[in-house]
């Protein structure tokens, strides 16, 4: 039994399962790429290479990037434009967010052009954006906020209709004004809406950042991985994918660290279980 407990997945082993998992993964993609061990879904070990790359050789390109420093630029690019894109789709999406859900009349006057502008597929956009802003930055945090604002919108618009009434009515009951309602209630019901939102964002913004290089740039990851798909690269292309996964990853754990900050008061999962 004491040995089923050690094994059983808790806080004390998490991080044993989680780097397990991701060796098991790169274990099962050496295995299936590697020229000298028969493929799983190919008949040819190369065939299998030559579609989803060989873990050794993305490696292996990840380092000569770093060694060699040719990514630190690209790199910057990419990281600017998507925190350009996250910061100001965060602050228009909070700051409208809040105004829609306090004023009941103009939230029905603009309810049918915000959900139609949410239903566009935002992607399509980034030719328009590349017309109107260039080839540079600006159309790529463009297109990063098109797809951070309404995800962050739609979660603080629903936090501060959702607060309770009664809590209201009893902050007003005790004098409150609309600024102290504003920060010791709204603010504080719509905070976790918006925490739950910024970790979708951050991810949300590098894909707008990335697709924007894709499209049409001279610089960034995404233009790396544009280049390499043109020249059948496929080993490239995993790096680059691998670099912009691990940085959004690195992004979403700060954008924890400030919600745990933030949200002290708030109780986590296993501690509500405790009680």
């Amino acid at each position: 039994m004491s040995f089923l407990k050690r094994i059983k997945p808790g806080r004390k082993n998490l991080r044993i399962y989680q780097i397990g998992i991701l060796l098991l993964l790169f274990g099962l993609w050496y295995l299936g790429t590697n020229p000298n061990i028969p493929a799983f879904y190919f008949d040819d070990a190369n065939k299998a290479a030559f579609f989803f790359g060989e873990p050794l050789k993305v490696a292996s390109r990840l380092w000569d990037w770093f060694a060699g420093g040719e990514i630190y630029a690209h790199l910057w690019v990419t990281l600017v434009e998507t925190m350009l894109a996250f910061a100001i789709g965060t602050v228009a999406g909070l700051g409208i967010g809040l105004w829609l859900g306090l004023s009941p009349a103009w939230a029905d006057i603009f309810d049918p052009y915000i959900k139609g502008a949410n239903a566009m597929p935002r992607v399509i956009l980034a030719p328009i954006f590349m017309v109107w802003f260039g080839l540079g930055i600006a159309s790529k945090v463009a297109l990063g906020f098109t797809l951070v604002f309404f995800i962050v919108f739609f979660n603080v618009y629903q936090g501060v209709r959702e607060v309770s009434p009664v809590v209201l009515a009893n902050a007003r009951m005790l004098g409150a004004n609309n600024r102290q309602l504003l920060r010791s209630v709204y603010l504080p019901s719509a905070m976790s809406w918006v925490f739950a939102s910024l970790h979708n964002a951050v991810g949300l913004a590098f894909v707008g950042a990335v697709v924007g290089e894709y499209l049409g740039s001279a610089s960034g990851v995404g233009y790396l991985i544009h280049q390499a798909e043109g020249v059948f690269d496929i080993n490239t292309v995993f790096a680059g994918i691998l670099l912009l996964t691990a940085f959004a990853l690195v992004l979403d754990w700060i954008v924890g660290m400030i919600e745990k900050r933030l949200m002290v008061w708030q109780p986590r999962a296993g501690e509500t279980e405790r009680m």
